[in-house]
C-alpha cells in the first residue's frame, strides 16, 4: 500500500517536469518563430503588463506617470514584443522603451517628442534613473476578468496586486471558466479543486470546510475580512468572479481567529461593474424539479464612460430531495454601480441572499460502523425539516491614485445575517432502531461592519524596490438574542422501523424548553498593518509584514459577573522568493496566528491566547509558455494547545491542554497544456499528530483531484467540448458523539463528466455527477448524521448572450 502510494506521488510530481523538460529541450531545434504567442484578455493595464512580461520573458518597469487608472483591451495571437506592447498600450497615452534585450520601461508619452514609441534606449537614458519595477497596484475586486483555469495575479495575500510566482505562500485560485466547465453552482463545490481543502457536509444544510486540517477562518469577501463566520450559505456562483484560498494562519490579514481556525481563508471575489457589456441569461435543470435561472447584466451608464453598472439576479427551485425532504427555494439579488476617472475608482453595491434549504438526505449508524447504516429509504425526520438563511450586505470600494508613488484605498461592508432552522435529531441509536428523537427550532441573528483603509507607496533606489503598505482595519460585531426550543432536550423514545412518521417540528416543540441567550453588545476589533514587499534585483523578492491587533475579550469573572477586557496581540509574517529564472521560483515563509481564550485560569484571569505558527517552503514553475503553473509546497503548522482542561477539584479552574502538529505536501498543476486542452489537478498528502496521543478524525491521509476539458479544434467538431474528472481520497476515521468509539470511513472516488456545445451567442452542456453511482461518504461524521450521496445525477445547463 505504501509502495503504491509512493509511486502515485512520484508520478504526480514527475509528469509536469517531464513535460517541462521535453518542451525545453525541443525548443533549440524548433525553427525561429516570427513572434511570440500572446494570450492576454482585456483587464486592468497593471495586470496585463505583468502577464505580458511573463509571456514575452521580459522585465517590465514603469517610469513616471501611473498605470493604475488604465485598462487594456488585451492582445491575442503571434506578435513581436513591440507589436504586442503597442496593442496593450493603445489608447492610454503611454509609450515604452527597451533599455536592453530583457528590460522594457513603460512611461507617459512626451508631447513634444516626435520619436516613435519604441525609441532607442540611448534616447531615454534620463528616464532610466526614474524607472521602477512594475509596482503592484490595488485592483482586486474592482475590475477583474479571468480567462482559462490559470491566473497570474492575486492581492488577497498581500493587499496589492502581485504576480503569484512572487508571493512566498501557497495561494490557489478557482476561476470562472473552471466553475463553468464543471457545472458547479456553489462555492463549496468550487474549493474541492484546491489541494489541502476538505468539504464536509453539515447537519444544517451548510458546508463545513477544513484547510490543512484546521477550520478555516471567518473568510473574506472582496478582500475584506468577515467579522463573523457566514451563518448563511455563500452567494450562488452566478454572482462570483473567482474564489481564492490562502493557506495557513491568516491573522496578519485581520481574520478574527476563533475555534481553532488556523488552516487558512477563503476569499470570495464578487462580480463588479465593468465597461464591457454583459447581457447573459443562464439556466440549469436537474432532477426532482431542480431548476435555476439567472440573469447577469453589466455595461456603461451614459456616454461619458465614467459610470458603469452590474445587476445579477438568480432564483432556484427544487420540488424535493431524493429522500423526500421538501426542496430548495433560493433567491439572489446583487446590484452595484461604479464610477472612475483617471485617478479614482469607486464601487458601491448591495447584495441580498435568501435560502430555504432542506435538511440533507442522511442515514444513521445503528452499530458504530458504516456497514450498519440505516436503510436509505427511511426518512429520519419530517419532510418539512429545513433551514432558512437571510443575508443582506452593503459595501463600498474606493481607490485613489495620489501621484506617481502613492495610492489610497478604502473599503467597507455592513452585513446582517439571520437563521431559522427546524429539524429532528436522532441520537443514541441501537441495532434494533431505537433512538432518542429531539425536535428543535433554532433562531439566531447577528450583524457586523468592517472598515479597511490603507495607503501604498512604491519607490526604489539601486537594486531595491519597495512597495510599502500601511493600513488600519476597524470592525464591530453584534450577536443578537437566540432561541433554541425543543420538544424535550433529551429527546423522546422512537423506533425508526416501527414508529409512526415524525410530525412537523413546530407542532411538538414546547416554549418552556427554550434555551434562550440574550446576545451580546457590540464588540470592537481593530488592527494596524505594516508591510514591505522588497524586490532585490531580478531574482529576489522579500515580504515582511506585522500586524498589531486589538480586540475585546468578553468573559465572566470568578464571581460570575460579566467581565470585558481589552487585549492586544502582535502578529509577524515573513517570506522570501528566489527566482532561478522568470518562470521558476523557490520560496519559504513563516506565518503566525492566535486565538483568544475566554476561560479563567488558576489566577482568576483569562488564559493566554492559543498560538500557532506555520512554516512553508515550495516551488512554483510556469510551464507551457506561461499558460500553466505547477506549485509544490511543504508545510508544518504547530499549535501549542488544541483544547482546555477543567480541574477535577474546586475552584474548577481551566488550564490549556496539549496541542497538535499538522504536516503535509501539496501539489497543484493548473493551466492550458495544448490548444483547447485545459487541466487542473491537485494532490495532498497530510499527516496530523495530536500531542495527547489520540488519533486524528476526519482527516484522510491522501486527496487527489483531476479535471480536464477539451474543445475540439477541427472544423467538423468545432464548438463541441468534452470534460471530466475524478475526486478521490484515502480512508479516514470517524468518532461517535460520546468520544469513546472510533470507526473506519473507507476511501472512495467519484467521477463526473459532461458534453457541451457553444456558439458565439449561446452554450449548452449536459453532465452527470457520480457517474458510477458510488455511495460517497463525507470525510467526517458521527453516528447521528451520515450524509447520503449514493446516486448518479444529471444536470442540463446553458447560457444565452443577448
Amino acid at each position: 500500500m505504501n509502495r503504491a502510494a509512493l509511486l502515485f506521488v512520484c508520478g504526480c510530481l514527475s509528469a509536469p517536469f517531464v513535460a517541462f523538460v521535453a518542451a525545453a529541450t525541443s525548443a533549440p531545434t524548433a525553427p525561429a518563430a516570427p513572434g511570440v504567442d500572446f494570450t492576454i484578455p482585456p483587464q486592468p493595464l497593471s495586470t496585463a503588463l505583468i502577464t505580458f512580461g511573463k509571456q514575452a520573458n521580459l522585465q517590465v518597469l514603469t517610469a513616471g506617470g501611473t498605470i493604475a487608472s488604465f485598462r487594456s483591451d488585451g492582445v491575442s495571437g503571434s506578435f513581436s514584443p513591440d507589436a504586442a506592447l503597442i496593442r496593450l498600450l493603445q489608447g492610454t497615452g503611454l509609450s515604452y522603451v527597451f533599455i536592453n534585450g530583457g528590460t522594457v520601461v513603460v512611461k507617459p508619452r512626451e508631447p513634444a517628442s516626435n520619436s516613435p514609441p519604441h525609441a532607442t534606449a540611448t534616447s531615454t537614458a534620463a528616464n532610466i534613473a526614474n524607472a521602477k519595477l512594475l509596482a503592484p497596484v490595488h485592483a482586486e475586486g474592482m475590475d477583474e476578468k479571468d480567462s482559462g483555469y490559470m491566473v497570474d495575479t492575486t492581492s488577497s495575500a498581500t493587499r496589492t496586486d502581485s504576480d503569484l510566482i512572487d508571493v512566498p505562500q501557497s495561494v490557489s485560485v478557482i476561476t470562472r471558466d473552471l466553475m463553468d466547465s464543471q457545472q458547479i453552482r456553489t462555492v463549496a463545490d468550487a474549493v474541492r479543486n484546491v489541494a489541502g481543502v476538505q468539504y464536509i457536509d453539515g447537519t444544517d444544510s451548510l458546508p463545513n470546510f477544513q484547510i490543512r486540517g484546521f477550520n478555516p477562518g471567518n473568510g473574506m469577501t472582496d478582500g475584506m475580512p468577515n467579522s463573523i463566520a457566514a451563518t448563511g450559505d455563500f452567494p450562488p456562483l452566478i454572482g462570483v468572479e473567482r474564489v481564492e484560498v490562502m493557506k495557513g494562519p491568516e491573522a496578519i490579514l485581520g481574520d478574527s481567529i476563533g475555534n481553532n481556525d488556523f488552516g487558512g481563508l477563503i476569499n470570495v471575489i464578487m462580480k463588479k461593474p465593468q465597461s464591457d457589456p454583459v447581457h447573459e441569461f443562464s439556466y440549469s435543470i436537474g432532477e426532482y424539479g431542480d431548476t435555476q435561472a439567472g440573469i447577469d447584466l453589466a455595461g456603461p451608464l451614459g456616454n461619458s464612460g465614467e459610470l458603469t453598472y452590474r445587476l445579477v439576479l438568480s432564483d432556484e427551485y427544487a420540488d424535493h430531495t431524493a429522500q423526500g425532504y421538501q426542496g430548495q427555494r433560493s433567491s439572489y439579488f446583487a446590484s452595484s454601480i461604479g464610477w472612475h476617472d483617471k485617478t479614482t475608482k469607486l464601487v458601491v453595491g448591495v447584495e441580498r441572499i435568501l435560502n430555504r434549504l432542506p435538511i440533507p438526505d442522511h442515514t444513521i449508524l445503528l452499530n458504530d460502523s458504516v456497514s450498519s447504516a440505516s436503510p436509505a429509504g427511511i426518512l429520519l425526520g419530517n419532510p418539512s425539516d429545513h433551514a432558512t438563511y437571510q443575508t443582506s450586505r452593503f459595501y463600498y470600494m474606493l481607490e485613489q491614485q495620489l501621484g506617481d508613488v502613492w495610492t489610497f484605498r478604502s473599503r467597507g461592508q455592513y452585513v446582517r445575517q439571520s437563521t431559522d432552522q427546524q429539524d429532528w435529531t436522532l441520537s443514541n441509536p441501537t441495532p434494533t432502531g431505537d433512538v432518542d428523537a429531539a425536535a428543535e427550532v433554532y433562531r439566531y441573528a447577528d450583524a457586523y461592519y468592517t472598515l479597511q483603509s490603507d495607503i501604498t507607496a512604491t519607490f526604489g533606489e539601486g537594486l531595491l524596490t519597495h512597495t510599502v503598505v500601511v493600513g488600519f482595519d476597524y470592525s464591530r460585531s453584534l450577536i443578537e438574542k437566540s432561541d433554541d426550543i425543543f420538544n424535550n432536550i433529551d429527546g423522546v423514545p422512537y423506533n425508526i422501523f416501527t414508529g409512526a412518521p415524525l410530525p412537523p417540528v413546530r407542532s411538538v416543540v414546547v416554549s418552556a424548553n427554550d434555551v434562550y441567550l440574550p446576545g451580546s453588545p457590540w464588540s470592537t476589533t481593530s488592527g494596524l498593518f505594516l508591510q514591505d514587499q522588497i524586490a532585490v534585483g531580478e531574482y529576489w523578492d522579500v515580504l515582511l509584514a506585522w500586524r498589531h491587533s486589538a480586540y475585546e475579550l468578553s468573559t465572566y469573572d470568578a464571581n460570575g459577573s460579566p467581565w470585558n477586557l481589552h487585549k492586544t496581540q502582535g502578529v509577524p509574517s515573513a517570506g522570501v522568493v528566489y527566482k532561478i529564472t522568470p518562470d521558476i521560483a523557490l520560496y519559504g515563509s513563516t506565518a503566525n496566528g492566535f486565538q483568544p481564550d475566554y476561560l479563567l485560569g488558576k489566577n482568576g484571569h483569562p488564559l493566554a491566547p492559543i498560538m500557532s505558527r506555520q512554516i512553508e517552503a515550495g516551488s512554483k514553475l510556469d510551464l507551457f509558455q506561461d499558460r500553466a503553473r505547477l506549485t509544490v509546497s511543504w508545510y508544518r503548522i504547530m499549535v501549542d494547545s488544541s483544547y482546555d482542561l477543567l480541574s477535577a477539584q474546586p475552584p474548577y479552574f481551566f488550564s490549556q491542554g496539549p496541542g497538535q502538529t499538522n504536516n503535509g505536501v501539496e501539489v497543484e498543476f493548473t493551466g492550458r497544456i495544448a490548444p483547447g486542452l485545459d487541466i487542473t489537478t491537485s494532490y495532498t498528502n497530510a499527516h496530523i499528530v495530536n500531542h495527547d496521543g489520540t488519533p486524528s478524525t476526519g482527516t484522510p491521509r491522501q486527496h487527489y483531484n483531476l479535471w480536464a476539458s477539451y474543445w475540439f479544434q477541427g472544423s467538423a467538431l468545432r464548438g463541441w467540448g468534452i470534460a471530466g474528472g475524478v475526486l478521490a481520497r484515502s480512508r479516514s476515521l470517524g468518532q461517535t458523539t460520546d468520544d469513546n468509539t472510533y470507526f473506519d470511513i473507507p476511501g472512495q472516488a467519484s467521477v463526473d463528466a459532461n458534453v457541451s456545445y457553444r456558439t458565439k451567442n449561446w452554450s449548452m452542456a449536459i453532465g452527470v455527477k457520480n457517474l458510477f453511482g458510488r455511495n460517497l461518504l463525507s470525510d467526517n461524521f458521527d453516528e447521528t448524521f451520515v450524509p447520503l450521496h449514493n446516486r448518479r445525477s444529471f444536470l442540463l445547463s446553458g447560457a444565452y448572450d443577448f
